[in-house]
Order: C-alpha cells, then sequence, then structure tokens
C-alpha cells in the first residue's frame, strides 16, 4: 500500500470506527436477539435457539395490525404526496413574481416540529364535548354528518394519518423537485416551442426525463420514510397506538422494547429484521424498476 492510500485510510477511519460500532455491529446483535428465544434481558439467558420469535410476531394481531396500517400508509401517502409536490413545483417554477415567498410558504412545515403540527391536526380534527372540530364544522356546512377522526372508525383516523404524513413530507419534496425544474437546460423548451410541440408532450418528453432521477430518490426516500413512521402517530393519537389501532411497524418495535409490554428484545429485533427485509425488498424493486424508467443525463 503506497503512502497516499494509507493517508486516504486513515482519513477515512473515523467514519469507519463509527459506522462499525452504531450501525454494522448493533445490526449483528439484533440479528442474534432475533434467534435467542425466552429471552431475559434482566438475567441476560435465553432457552434455546430457533425462529420462534418470528413465528411469535407473524402471529401477534398488534403487529398484523401495524403492517396493515403501515402499508396503507405507503401505498397512500408516497405517490400522492411526490405527486402534489411535483404540480405545486411546476406552478413555483411557472411564477416569477413573488416566487421566493411562495418558496418560503411551502417549505414552513418542513422546519416545524412534528408534535406541534400533530397537535394542531388534532384540533383541527378532534371531536369535544365541547366542540366538534373546525373539518367537521366544514363537513357540517355542507350538510354532511359529523365524524370523530381521532377516536372513531378506522377510516376516519387512516384519513387523518395520510393527511398529516403528506402534509409533513411534502415542503422537503417540493424543493428537491423545484431546484431540479430550474436545473433542466432552457435550451429543449425553446426548441420544442420552435418545433410547435403541444405542452403535454414537452412534460412528459423533456421535463419528466430529466427530472426523473430526482422524481425517483424521491421515492425511494418516501417509501423508507413511510415505512420508519412512528412520531406522526403519537402526535395524533397519543402513545397508547395499540388501543387507538394506529400502530406501526417501528411503533411496535419500541413497546416491544420500552412499552407497557416492554422487555422483549427479541421480538422487537424480529419484527425489525422483517422491516428491514420488507424495506430491502420494495428498494431492490425499485432500482429495478429505475433501470428502464430513470434517464441520468
Amino acid at each position: 500500500m503506497n503512502r497516499n492510500n494509507l493517508k486516504g485510510w486513515l482519513y477515512l477511519l473515523p467514519a469507519i470506527i463509527f459506522l462499525g460500532v452504531f450501525m454494522v455491529y448493533p445490526l449483528f446483535d439484533v440479528l442474534i436477539y432475533s434467534f435467542e428465544e425466552g429471552y431475559n434481558s434482566a438475567s441476560q439467558t435465553f432457552n434455546g435457539t430457533g425462529i420462534y420469535n418470528y413465528s411469535y410476531v407473524l402471529h401477534d394481531p398488534y403487529f398484523l395490525q401495524a403492517i396493515k396500517n403501515t402499508f396503507i400508509i405507503v401505498i397512500i401517502t408516497v405517490p400522492v404526496s411526490t405527486g402534489l409536490a411535483l404540480l405545486i413545483s411546476i406552478g413555483l417554477n411557472s411564477i416569477k413574481k413573488l416566487k421566493e415567498l411562495f418558496q418560503t410558504i411551502f417549505f414552513l412545515p418542513y422546519v416545524t416540529n412534528t408534535l406541534a403540527v400533530g397537535l394542531v391536526f388534532m384540533i383541527l380534527f378532534k371531536k369535544t364535548p365541547y366542540s366538534d372540530g373546525f373539518m367537521n364544522l366544514l363537513i357540517t356546512a355542507f350538510g354532511g354528518t359529523a365524524v370523530d377522526f381521532i377516536e372513531g372508525p378506522y377510516w376516519a383516523k387512516i384519513l387523518v394519518m395520510c393527511i398529516y404524513t403528506v402534509w409533513v413530507v411534502l415542503p422537503f419534496k417540493i424543493l428537491i423537485l423545484t431546484s431540479a425544474l430550474a436545473s433542466v437546460n432552457p435550451d429543449y423548451y425553446k426548441a420544442a416551442k420552435v418545433d410547435g410541440t403541444p405542452p403535454g408532450r414537452i412534460f412528459t418528453k423533456i421535463t419528466l426525463p430529466m427530472i426523473s432521477p430526482m422524481i425517483f430518490y424521491l421515492v425511494i426516500t418516501g417509501f423508507i420514510g413511510a415505512f420508519k413512521a412512528y412520531s406522526d402517530e403519537v402526535a395524533i393519537f397519543g402513545t397508547n397506538l395499540n388501543a387507538a389501532g394506529m400502530n406501526t411497524i417501528v411503533g411496535y418495535v419500541y413497546d416491544m422494547l420500552y412499552g407497557d409490554s416492554g422487555g422483549y428484545p427479541s421480538y422487537a429485533s424480529a419484527a425489525a429484521l422483517i422491516l428491514f427485509a420488507i424495506v430491502l425488498t420494495i428498494t431492490v424493486i425499485n432500482l429495478l424498476v429505475s433501470r428502464k424508467n430513470v434517464h441520468y443525463s
């Protein structure tokens, strides 16, 4: 190894140590925990090794409910938030006056505390003995029936959760897509206008291909972020998500470690690795799809 390579490895050494201690080692530790049956966290002992922990988790009604909630959030919020962000970014990119002001307004939810936004949403949707909430006032004003969105039917709670998630992730996606649109070479648009190309064709044949790497990046990070959802649910429905029927996979892992039913690191490890496998599978599928649909200039 020559001197330059040695210096390079020395520069990388702190990062390698950090990643090894805080990422690689915990991953192997979680893998070991997941196969230790009957693990006792107090005595640091276990009865044997096997796949019982995985079997228990996959048959636990709370975990199955958490998977259902998580997948609904992922399937709805990722495409909706990405599509809305694209439409808003195109609108922002087309205006000249007060463009920076509108960009700032759309970015405000991203720098606002998650719990604070959750409390605002709870006030908007929660039905109390003193008020039906702002959203119910609008519903009844148009002849509808008031609904308890926070403690009422499942569909109402999942609707609030999806709206809240889209609201929280939208600013970051708008920022990324606005920057991507601004980086597209304007000569392409000028040439298309000279040829008399319709706006729709310009969008599908120039704009989308040019910003497809950023869209793909947002879809991948959106899937990963949505699968890690937990704090958003706590902000709206409180810490007892199982009682509300709104727990997520990450919330289930946390409950197994620290919740009222906590003290089961083996179950938590098995659930965490199942989540890891789901996210990895979806990421690989997205990478395979992107080979044909993402254009890197």
